[in-house]
């Protein structure tokens, strides 16, 4: 299986053809100029970008010494002084990569370009070839040199690292003097701070030619309070000051400045922060157009200059007349070039477009934000939203020339733009945000102080939708403390735009427990499922309502364990631990808890996912629900329902025959499932082993319907029958449904395979799903019906038949060990981080670098397949469990059946449940009656888990469990739906208070110990919950008989013996009275106690279908309300042509 096919990102299948990965001969080399930090952007994303084609080699020129690193830290220089602390990528990185994709060349200066044979030169001499050129020259900080003695010692700009070695060195020779910096902008007040770092200086002056600091970021109010602040941090800050003259001593060192009004400073060092200038020198020397003002190399949307195949990226390039001195513009503009030069191809090229130069910095300790257009109110708007700027057309109604005979005769109109500000000086807080004048749109905006808003405002802004909320409330709600709850907001307020989900409608949903996980409130309300920029509110919201209702918001699997699913998997997978009892010692709360019916399960899923034990194996059994205990699924007259293997949905005809032969001897209900496959109900638990039996000598075997693991992978009849098809469907399922079967999930998983874009096998609503396409499948996952539909999405598109295999193994896996417990693969997509952009990352990408681990686990897992039933019946130990009384063969009917369309099925349940308290039965007396051998519990001393065992007296059946060296015996009827199957269920353990040994009343007892333990020490709560419906009735002390979870229900309880003789007695009533009260034949379901629902319709229909017919016998006609009603409108005049 060759791995390196896979699709990276759904790639078009041009990338899996036979020229590619292309031979070193056949690539195009990239000479990238300039190993700042966009272009190391460039290469990182071309390098992955290409991963697969191989058609780039890429070559690197830095002018600089050292590797790329982080312009924007270079603050932090001064505190370690190592550059290896700023580089981007370690050193190594750059071997690391695949043999010639990538060469680097360090303090080397690139001197010249030559267009015509695309070569350029270096500084050492060498020349470089190129196919494509990518300048990333950056640009260099201004130095004022029309200013006398700009180049005295002492000077500096704050550029590089070398710029800051240099003033470090400096510094040491002018200690406890004063220290000047010339700019008050981003990089002017950086540069203060780093030379208030070195605590070198006495004091640090900071001049600006304007009236406030930011002037490129922040109004006159915002700027003049950032000037406040720093200034209480200790930088003294001149302003309106412009820098006339560095004057120098004898030795040409900086010994003061002149200030252009005549005012004279002192100072020994000046650091000039005063902007920066494109460098482009080396584009103009190659006759590349360059922008006249400002600079820059001249660029389009696809980042192309005026000379072929040379590009031009980061703060050395002018689009549309602009440069971009920020560095997400040049991360935006690398990611454009690295997609076109490698998927241009397959996919549409991108364009560069206008960036966002939202800013969110904190300048010496000061937060600072600026976002959208922040200088709408004072340039006028850069755009507006389409449907303001059609309402002011509309309402001015006057035509372009007479508008512009109005400027000439008024002077231009004010912008159309509203300011509301909110400035707080006793907590140093400035807003201002910017709305088009009718209060719908918000178009930028500055922060000071109190920054949180800033990730919520951004996404408003660059979605440009109206706003549901008054502009008021932005300042109003913003301004509270804590946590962003939404507590400021309204129920009415839109949270979500992407889906029109308001506050008030996850309230609600968390309100009346619909929604108990983030999860849940993602799909049920949507909000989060679109863009995703509202998730930080949805979960404070749903944080504070969780809190607000008294619930722990946490994601522990159960009060056994303070542990999620997926913590628990690494646990067990990490300390290879391989059973329930050994888990809880090392992870749980109490090393000797039973766990109770939520964690059991999980567990035995979680063991079964890395092991693959049988699911009957002694230290799993106690563990499993019904369905697995049994390996069938429990129905609600207490039979199972036996569903063999049917891969893909195709069967031969003796395997039909043989399923109908087995029907036919057991009275089995027949049902074809929504998975194609044949479904047998009705199966006694002690016909079970004989009905596997006759099945597995047809050739068939476990279909797993009773299990969390795959169900069936359906599929439509694609090449192999169908006209139309394009893939062959019942192949690829029959591959994936073999591979994949009896594999334990937290949850089932289903499958589907379409032949075609007709998707007949609906393979877009499964957990996973193939589409097939002229070049492979698209492979969709994360989808499911059910209660919560959700439509699953692409993970890869085209994919070759030969890989499928290894994504799924990826995608199941990773599924299998990180969701929680229960959780659908829709679900757990919803809660993943980044969604299907994360998974495909993960899974196509490695970008955890699990790939190869989650092939090898499942390919383990799939190599220890077997049949469950087959071993079953190859073990008389586990084939003696099948029974439905340990202490006689003798059976009793569990419920009364039906004749209904030819077939046997049971009653319909009765209306409500049963309230008789069972718990407070006063006996008339109690005997001690022998009901079972000891050797029945024999092999099962030491389960940790507990056993249970269905007893028989007279006409009522009992319940006996085993656990922790006692016994308890109750009665076998569930009385909230009269079925009687609590022996069948999970036994579990709430921590309580101490408990007597019995209630003497009604002689109940708490459990009846094997040897000479005191039962008053007990200090667990012990309960048997029942597998219908999860009423969890209590086994012992005082509460024995109560239902924890439904206060209308209880059950009588029984004191239990061991005696000498080896066997086990039981505290009984006479017969007759027991079969009075607890009797089967009284509470069995009957035929005739509830009406049947379509009596009414049937009656309806039947009424129908005698009404006269229009027409002979050979007419398809009827009169409905008094026309007549014709098939295909034949006859015309008045008939509905249907």
């Amino acid at each position: 299986m060759q791995m390196e096919r896979v699709p990276v990102n759904g790639h078009h299948p041009e990338e899996d053809g036979e020229q590619y990965p292309r031979p070193p001969s056949r690539r195009k080399k990239i000479v990238v100029v300039g190993l700042g930090m966009v272009g190391i952007a460039f290469i990182e994303k071309l390098l992955k970008m290409d991963s697969k084609r191989r058609e780039y080699d890429i070559v690197v020129i830095g002018e600089e010494s050292h590797l790329a690193y982080n312009r924007v830290g270079l603050t932090s220089f001064f505190q370690h002084r190592k550059v290896e602390n700023l580089y981007l990528n370690p050193e190594d990185w750059y071997t690391n990569t695949s043999a010639g994709a990538l060469d680097y060349h360090l303090n080397t200066m690139v001197t010249e370009i030559h267009t015509q044979e695309k070569l350029v030169s270096t500084s050492n001499g060498d020349t470089v070839p190129y196919d494509i050129l990518i300048l990333a020259t950056g640009s260099d900080a201004l130095l004022p040199r029309h200013t006398p003695g700009h180049d005295a010692k002492g000077v500096f700009v704050y550029r590089t690292i070398g710029d800051l070695q240099r003033l470090i060195d400096y510094a040491d020779t002018v200690k406890e003097t004063t220290g000047a910096v010339v700019g008050g902008g981003l990089l002017g007040l950086e540069a203060a701070k780093a030379m208030m770092d070195l605590e070198t200086f006495e004091q640090v002056k900071l001049i600006e030619r304007n009236r406030w600091v930011l002037s490129r970021q922040l109004d006159a109010d915002a700027g003049g309070m950032v000037v406040d602040l720093v200034r209480q941090l200790g930088l003294d800050v001149l302003l309106s000051k412009r820098v006339g003259k560095i004057e120098v001593d004898e030795k040409n060192a900086v010994k003061g400045v002149v200030f252009e009004d005549g005012e004279r400073m002192d100072c020994t060092c000046i650091m000039f922060a005063i902007g920066i200038r494109a460098r482009d020198e080396l584009a103009r020397k190659a006759s590349i157009k360059c922008a006249d003002r400002g600079g820059g190399i001249v660029i389009d949307g696809d980042l192309r200059t005026s000379q072929k195949d040379i590009y031009a990226i980061g703060e050395c390039a002018s689009w549309e007349s602009e440069t971009f001195g920020l560095i997400a513009p040049g991360i935006e503009m690398a990611e454009v070039l690295a997609f076109n030069l490698t998927q241009a191809k397959v996919h549409a090229p991108r364009k560069f477009k206008r960036p966002d130069l939202s800013t969110k910095l904190k300048l010496l300790g000061v937060e600072v934000a600026s976002f959208g257009d922040f200088f709408a109110d004072r340039d006028g708007p850069k755009s507006l939203p389409i449907r303001s700027h059609a309402a002011k057309k509309q309402a001015s109604g006057m035509p372009d020339v007479q508008e512009q005979m109005k400027i000439i005769t008024n002077g231009p109109a004010p912008p159309p733009v509203k300011a509301l500000t909110y400035k707080d000086p006793f907590n140093s807080v400035y807003k201002k945000y910017l709305f088009t004048v009718d209060g719908k749109y918000l178009l930028g905006g500055m922060m000071i102080g109190d920054t949180k808003d800033y990730v919520k405002l951004v996404p408003m802004v660059k979605n440009q939708r109206p706003l549901e909320v008054p502009p008021s409330e932005f300042i109003l709600g913003a301004a509270k403390d804590g946590e962003e709850g939404g507590d400021d907001l309204t129920d009415d307020t839109q949270i979500c735009s992407c889906h029109n989900v308001t506050k008030g409608d996850v309230a609600k949903a968390v309100k009346d427990g619909t929604c108990k996980s983030i999860g849940e409130v993602k799909s049920c309300t949507k909000a989060g499922t679109g863009c995703g920029g509202c998730m930080p509110l949805v979960q404070s919201i749903f944080n504070t309502q969780m809190r607000a209702m008294g619930n722990e918001v946490s994601n522990h699997l159960c009060p056994h364990f303070a542990h999620s699913r997926a913590d628990l998997f690494n646990i067990i997978s990490v300390k290879k631990i391989e059973d329930f009892s050994s888990l809880m010692k090392v992870a749980g709360k109490d090393a000797g808890s039973l766990g109770c019916e939520v964690c059991k399960p999980t567990i035995a899923s979680i063991l079964a996912s890395l092991y693959n034990k049988h699911i009957m194996d002694k230290s799993l059994n106690g563990l499993q629900e019904t369905n697995d205990k049994f390996l069938a699924n429990i129905q609600r007259n207490g039979t199972f329902s036996v569903i063999p293997r049917v891969s893909a949905g195709e069967i031969t005809p003796d395997k039909l025959i043989a399923m109908g032969t087995v029907a036919k001897k057991y009275n089995l209900y027949c049902k074809i499932t929504g998975g194609q496959r044949i479904d047998l109900f009705g199966a006694k638990k002690q016909d079970l082993p004989d009905i596997w039996t006759e099945l597995i000598a047809a050739g068939l075997e476990s279909g797993h319907g009773y299990a969390k693991s795959l169900r069936t992978v359906k599929s439509c009849v694609g090449t192999t029958w169908c006209r139309f098809g394009i893939g062959d469907s019942v192949g690829m399922a029959v591959r994936l449904e073999e591979r994949y079967k009896s594999i334990r999930s937290p949850h089932k998983i289903k499958g589907g395979v379409s032949g075609c874009v007709r998707e007949c096998a609906e393979a877009q609503n499964k957990d996973f799903g193939l589409i097939a396409t002229e070049k492979g499948f698209n492979v969709f996952v994360a989808g499911n019906g059910g209660s919560k539909p959700r439509h699953s999405e692409l993970l890869a598109k085209d994919v070759p038949p030969d890989d499928v295999v290894p994504i799924l193994d990826r995608y199941l896996m990773f599924y299998i060990r990180t969701a929680d417990k229960l959780q659908r693969t829709a679900r757990w997509m919803e809660n993943l981080p980044g969604g299907i952009n994360y998974l495909r990352q993960v899974i196509l990408e490695d970008k955890l670098g699990i790939c190869a681990s989650l092939e090898d686990q499942m390919n383990a897992l799939v190599g220890t397949f077997f049949c469950e039933w087959t071993a079953v019946l190859n073990d008389p130990k586990l084939r003696a469990n099948f029974t439905q009384f340990a202490n006689t063969t003798a059976t009793l009917p569990v419920m009364e059946n039906v004749e209904d369309r030819g077939q046997t099925r049971p009653a319909y349940w009765p209306h409500g449940k049963v309230t008789q308290d069972f718990r407070g039965t006063k006996w008339t007396s109690l005997a001690w009656q022998p009901m079972l051998e000891t050797s029945y519990f024999a092999d099962k001393a030491d389960l940790p888990n507990g056993a249970s065992a269905a007893l028989k007296r007279g006409d009522t059946m009992l319940a006996l469990f085993y656990l922790k060296g006692k016994y308890y015996a109750t009665q076998q009827m569930c009385p909230h739906k009269r079925a009687f199957v609590l022996a069948d269920g999970l036994i579990g353990d709430t921590p309580t208070t101490a408990v007597p040994l019995s209630d003497p009343k009604t002689g109940a007892a708490a459990g009846t110990s094997t040897g000479d333990s005191d039962l008053s020490l007990d200090t667990s709560s012990l309960y048997v919950s029942c597998p219908n419906h999860k009423r969890n009735f209590t086994l012992n002390g005082v509460d024995a008989g109560k239902c924890s979870n439904d206060a209308d229900v209880s059950i009588a309880t029984f004191a239990v013996e061991v005696r000498d003789d080896g066997w086990i007695y039981v505290k009984l009533p006479p017969v007759d009275e027991l079969d009075a009260v607890l009797g089967t034949k009284k509470w069995i379901t009957k035929a005739n106690e509830t009406e049947d629902p379509f009596k009414k319709l049937d009656a309806k229909l039947k009424g129908m279908r005698s009404k006269k017919v229009v027409g002979g016998a050979g007419e398809m006609g009827r009169r409905v309300g008094g026309f007549e009603v014709k098939v295909g409108g034949e006859g015309g005049g008045g008939g509905i042509d249907w």
